[in-house]
C-alpha cells in the first residue's frame, strides 16, 4: 500500500513567527488582507518582501 496523507513540500517552513498587535493594528490587516483577496499569512510575507527589496539600493 502506498504512503497516505499530503506530500512534503519541496521547502519545509519549520519557523514560526507570532507577534502582538493592538486590536487596530489587526483591523487594518484584516482589512488589507480581505481587500486583496489574501490570507493574513500572505499580507505579512508580501510587506516583508516588500520592504526587504526596498532596503536594496
Amino acid at each position: 500500500m502506498g504512503k497516505r496523507g499530503r506530500p512534503k513540500a519541496d521547502v519545509t517552513k519549520e519557523r514560526i513567527v507570532t507577534i502582538r498587535m493592538s486590536d487596530a493594528e489587526y483591523h487594518t490587516l484584516k482589512e488589507y488582507s480581505d481587500t486583496h483577496q489574501q490570507t493574513i499569512t500572505e499580507t505579512i510575507k508580501s510587506g516583508v518582501d516588500l520592504l526587504y527589496r526596498s532596503g536594496k539600493s
